[in-house]
């Protein structure tokens, strides 16, 4: 039984309707709701979003409150997205993972639950956060639903590397793919982790010696331009080569701040989400390995014009939709 958890609603999900027919639809009209928790059958070719509603990571984290909103600013703006996938591909709204009392190690616990129950149901499980600290519990789920030998590899676009040690048994928004590194030392199975978009200004001397002493290759934000986009995508199919399995995460403040104000950490010289980016989530999107999303830190206490909050959408429909544009 899964925990923390709150069932979606219908109220959620009205919008503008141009009619009824299959060319006419928007997503609001074709989102089922769905209770992880009751019996059900398998939802091979679904994409099912599930909130996690928390920011206590990066409260710790000592940066901007705000994430916890994150999936209710998501979800208006995917409302009036037009149908653009075709059958058999099924949208399912799951609700959410709370963490209204601070305990975040226990949200981590009940959102590796649920994103278990999606995967072995044959769903594709697309999260919506809340802090970055999602991730931890994202990829938990994830990698326990695949086979005990595969190795299950995360791509995370972000200016910070997120490799803090925890202080204590106190994990945070920054602490994540420390912990995961950890964890699976402790389990003899390999970290497979490629951060795109990392800032020089946005990282300690101290995270660029953790990278490299847990052997994580990065590419830099200044090195995502057209001019080096074979370089990037080499890069990037190399470490997709060696996996067998992959997570993804955007950690929304990769990007610059005017195409993303509503983050936790915005950044002035963040990477802009426009050709070369598109080419790089393209590719991963195609990779065939892809089998769980997650999008991070959007806070919409500072978002402009839902800015942010449309931005992280258009991420969600290029997924869904299999846009290649």
């Amino acid at each position: 039984m899964i925990e923390r958890y709150q069932l979606p609603a219908t109220a959620t999900w009205i919008g503008r309707t141009d009619g009824t027919e299959p060319a006419c639809r928007r997503w609001h009209q074709v989102v089922q709701l769905l209770d992880l928790n009751a019996p059900g059958g398998d939802l091979e070719h679904s994409f099912v979003l599930l909130g996690f509603a928390c920011d206590e990571g990066v409260r710790r984290n000592q940066g901007r409150p705000g994430a916890v909103k994150g999936p209710e600013a998501i979800r208006p703006v995917l409302t009036n997205q037009p149908v653009h996938h075709a059958p058999p591909v099924m949208l399912y709204d799951a609700g959410n993972i709370t963490c209204e009392d601070g305990n975040l190690e226990a949200a981590q616990e009940q959102l590796a639950a649920a994103v278990h129950v999606i995967l072995k149901r044959k769903g594709f499980p697309i999260i919506l956060g809340g802090g970055h600290e999602v991730t931890y519990g994202h990829f938990k789920g994830s990698r326990e639903a695949g086979n005990a030998n595969d190795t299950t590899g995360i791509i995370n676009f972000d200016a910070h590397f997120d490799l803090r040690e925890p202080v204590g048994f106190s994990g945070n928004s920054g602490t994540g793919f420390y912990q995961i590194a950890k964890e699976l030392e402790q389990q003899h199975r390999p970290f497979a982790y490629l951060p795109i978009g990392i800032r020089r200004i946005s990282n300690t001397q101290q995270l660029f010696q953790t990278a490299a002493a847990l052997k994580v290759h990065f590419i830099e934000g200044e090195a995502i331009y057209d001019g080096n986009l074979e370089p990037v995508q080499r890069t990037i199919q190399a470490f997709i080569d060696k996996v067998d399995r992959l997570c993804l995460t955007i950690d929304l403040d990769v990007f610059a701040a005017p195409f993303a104000p509503g983050v936790s950490a915005p950044a002035f010289n963040g990477i802009i989400p426009g050709h070369c980016f598109q080419q790089l989530y393209q590719q991963v999107l195609r990779s065939g390995k892809l089998v769980s999303f997650d999008i991070a830190e959007l806070n919409p206490e500072f978002d402009l014009d839902q800015r942010t909050a449309k931005l992280a959408a258009d991420l969600i429909f290029r997924l869904v939709s299999g846009y290649n544009g």
